[in-house]
């Protein structure tokens, strides 16, 4: 596929994403009405396809899906048995849009009955009353689908990469963007709630567990153009002032987030890979501040067509392998080793100035694999830190995993 990312200027077709926002919002509380609550709201949210978005298949009547069809610029409606059913998009009110739609719904089959007012916009106005004519800028709304398809696959490819629970790459309609979330799989602290036009227990069953989060809004919701934008719930001590990439992304104090303007990725010699390098910092600060088991959860990126490689499972009772280590400590670089049933794991440090070592590598062969070979290579350089009186900088993934599940080992580490 070859990538678009179309230039976005929010400012000027703004009044033409407002609208398209709700009726996004009258076509997802259909899909809401008639589909069994998936945790995080998961089973409300429309998909980006090659023309548009969709609800995919909602179960209602005999099976309905829902198209807004940005190339020929038409709401489509289809069923399991075989109807379809269209109206045109363009400059109408939202009162028209609801009436449109409602007939589509019956057309097909469906039940139109769906909650009639819209969430997460200021001053909420019933859709059947809100006859406030409103611009359809077909252009803008063709560069904002064509925005959406490279997002869309940035998001994926960022999904490839977590083996632990993931969402999928999704619009949601009340705050109008994009979004894929990661889980640490722990509880969190109950949501406050807020949300302006959304029922407290939505948001809360929302943030019932911890998350980092990303996603892309056209614009609005405080800021006066397209950006990117990356949290985590609950926000880990220090992850404010985190570093992240690229050099064009900063913490937003008024939202809380770290936002990345849209323009410094569309206009990037690789937007791909800028965007991939702001999720991924932003996940990481997420992450290592707050902990969370990445060696369990982190893989590497998917790639079409091949299987991941299987990670080797560990026996439920793993018994430690019995073996010295030895240290072999040099000027500049040193390793420590383990040798048991004939085979050999070691880890590999530098020296950076006097008071201080860095991790770099751990390797343990499938022999020792389970029997905790790892984990002893690494509480051992961290009591010799101790006594020699330098700080570790675990660059190794696998040592700085091991040194954030030990909060006891954490005082080697140098101040943050």
């Amino acid at each position: 596929m070859t990538a678009n990312w179309p230039a976005l200027d929010y400012l000027d077709w703004r009044e033409t994403c407002a609208a398209l926002h709700l009726f996004t919002q009258i076509v997802g509380k259909y899909r809401l009405a008639h589909t069994p609550w998936l945790n995080h709201s998961w089973h409300a949210t429309l998909y980006v396809t090659p023309r548009g978005l969709t609800t995919s298949l909602i179960p209602d009547g005999p099976g309905t899906e829902i198209h807004f069809d940005f190339h020929d610029h038409m709401l489509r409606g289809t069923s399991g048995d075989g109807r379809t059913a269209a109206f045109p998009l363009g400059a109408t009110t939202v009162a028209a849009f609801h009436a449109s739609f409602v007939a589509l719904v019956f057309d097909i089959g469906g039940t139109p009955a769906f909650d009639g007012a819209p969430n997460e916009v200021p001053f909420p106005q019933p859709f059947r009353e809100d006859y406030r004519d409103r611009p359809y800028d077909r252009g803008a709304v063709e560069r904002f689908h064509g925005a959406l398809l490279d997002i869309d696959r940035v998001f994926k490819t960022f999904r490839s990469s977590f083996l632990g629970k993931s969402s999928p790459s999704h619009l949601f309609w009340g705050s109008f963007d994009m979004a894929v979330t990661r889980f640490s799989g722990r509880r969190a602290p109950l949501h406050p709630g807020g949300v302006p036009a959304l029922p407290d227990d939505v948001a809360q069953e929302a943030y019932d567990r911890e998350v980092s989060s990303a996603g892309f809004w056209p614009g609005g919701n405080g800021i006066d153009y397209p950006a990117f934008y990356a949290y985590a719930y609950p926000a880990p001590t220090g992850f404010r002032s985190a570093p992240v990439r690229p050099e064009a992304a900063f913490w937003h104090e008024e939202l809380s987030e770290f936002v990345l303007p849209y323009e410094a990725v569309q206009a990037a010699a690789d937007p791909d890979a800028a965007l991939l390098a702001f999720l991924n910092a932003t996940y990481e600060a997420a992450a290592d501040l707050g902990k969370w088991d990445r060696a369990l959860l982190d893989c590497a990126p998917g790639r079409p067509g091949q299987v991941r490689p299987p990670s080797p499972a560990e026996p439920v009772a793993a018994t430690p392998a019995d073996g010295k280590i030895e240290r072999e400590d040099g000027p500049e670089k040193g390793r420590y080793r383990l040798v048991a049933d004939g085979a050999e794991a070691e880890m590999t440090y530098s020296r950076a100035g006097t008071r201080q070592i860095i991790i770099d590598h751990t390797e343990v062969p499938a022999a020792l694999r389970g029997r905790k070979v790892g984990e002893q290579l690494v509480r051992r350089a961290v009591e010799d830190a101790r006594a020699d009186g330098v700080t570790i900088v675990p660059l190794c993934p696998f040592a700085k995993a091991q040194i954030a599940r030990h909060p006891d080992w954490q005082d080697v580490l140098p101040p943050s």
